[in-house]
């Protein structure tokens, strides 16, 4: 065997991030770094997985009308969220347990959100703490909470947010159990990864992940440490579900979170319009459209196709965006054409952070502003914060 092919196969070879051209690009190539129970993990969804396809499939299905013959010599991609100028419209989502792909984990990506001007929302379910992420940054961090069954819990960590410099508060509310996400249960995911004997092939051809693992630091939930005690917990659906979900969460919670937390608060995971007015009815600042990337009920609509009847809903009471299937800059500009602010990304930013950590992540927005400006050029509209639905083109037009 050529000693090229097995350092490939060996994970040896150094990965070029100039070579990868798209976030598939990165994609693809952290499913090599990555043993299949990881990636898995990352890119997963629940049940037969239908939400998480019909995230991509329906942006697919929209096309545009580009117009030819305007002024396009000068481009702006950037956007304004919660009052301020962010560089690039994509920000990255809450995702937990990042040191599992690459042992810098949350604090690497906090340090690329701030060098591409964008917004990191740092997940309850951090590997790094809160304090130890707002430590490495001058960006702009968000925090995002669950509903514990436990008010005492998530006053601490609000309170913990506030005092660490936090902007914004992000509340996850489609979590009132755990999905079902199928690739974990067959792989048997836990933390810390457990090798089962079929696994430990996969996982010695990637000796650098092994690596990173075994160097860097204990795998566990951050911000919880001394707060609650993860130990002997084995699997992240059942730890999440006894701990962090709370079934018999009601609006009421939104009131009292609003009633302890004075700066901007949003909402993360509406799909219905009658949640979205009642979240804003209860003190909402913002609406994020998602359905948790397909990862928790398979069969929802695709959140492309629920964001117009959302922004109609709420009007200009409060800033909308969207989460979900969000791979390329044309997809980050639909999104704004149906009355998004911004989007958010959850997975392309964990592909980008396994390939190349910090710059990895970078290189990851760095994709994604250049596709917007380009795309901007050649749809015939110079301005991020301009683009409507007139840019779209439907099948009554002429051709």
């Amino acid at each position: 065997m050529k000693l090229s092919v097995l350092a490939q196969m060996l994970d040896l070879k150094p990965v070029e991030l100039k070579a990868l051209a798209s976030v598939r690009d990165l994609e693809r190539m952290a499913s090599r770094k990555l043993p299949r129970i990881v990636s898995d993990f990352v890119a997963g969804g629940a049940d037969g997985e239908l939400t998480l396809q019909s995230n991509l499939s329906a942006l697919d299905q929209i096309k545009w009308s580009p117009r030819y013959l305007r002024d396009v010599s000068e481009r702006s991609i950037s956007t304004d969220v919660l009052g301020k100028s962010v560089e690039v419209p994509v920000m990255l989502s809450p995702a937990g347990l990042a040191s599992l792909v690459h042992r810098d984990g949350e604090l690497a990506a906090a340090k690329a959100a701030e060098s591409a001007g964008t917004v990191f929302v740092v997940s309850t379910a951090s590997s790094y703490s809160l304090e130890e992420i707002s430590a490495v940054t001058n960006g702009r961090l968000w925090f995002q909470v669950y509903l514990w069954k436990s008010r005492e819990v998530v006053k601490s960590l609000v309170e913990r947010a506030e005092k660490s410099g936090y902007e914004a508060l992000v509340l996850t509310i489609d979590v009132p159990v755990v999905g079902k996400r199928v690739r974990d249960v067959r792989n048997g995911m836990a933390i810390p990864p457990r090798i089962r004997p079929g696994s430990v092939m996969d996982v010695l051809r990637r000796p650098r992940w092994l690596a990173h693992l075994l160097k860097g630091p204990e795998l566990t939930f951050g911000s919880l440490t001394g707060t609650v005690d993860p130990e002997g917990h084995q699997s992240i659906a059942s730890y999440v579900d006894q701990e962090l979900s709370n079934s018999a969460a009601t609006w009421d919670e939104l009131t009292w979170l609003r009633g302890i937390w004075k700066g901007p608060l949003l909402v993360k995971g509406i799909v219905a319009t009658e949640d979205a007015r009642e979240a804003v009815r209860r003190g909402a600042d913002g609406i994020i459209v998602s359905n948790h990337g397909g990862r928790q009920l398979d069969g929802c609509p695709a959140a492309i196709e629920v964001l117009p009847g959302v922004v109609e809903a709420v009007g200009d009471r409060v800033e909308v965006f969207m989460d979900g299937g969000v791979r390329c800059g044309s997809d980050v500009i639909k999104a704004r054409a149906l009355g998004a602010r911004a989007v958010l990304v959850g997975r392309p930013w964990f592909w980008g952070l396994a390939v190349g950590g910090q710059e990895g992540v970078e290189k990851m927005l760095h994709i994604f502003s250049d596709e917007i400006d380009r795309s901007l050029a050649l749809l015939g509209s110079p301005d991020f914060k301009r683009v409507d639905q007139s840019a779209f083109w439907r099948i009554e037009d002429p051709v």
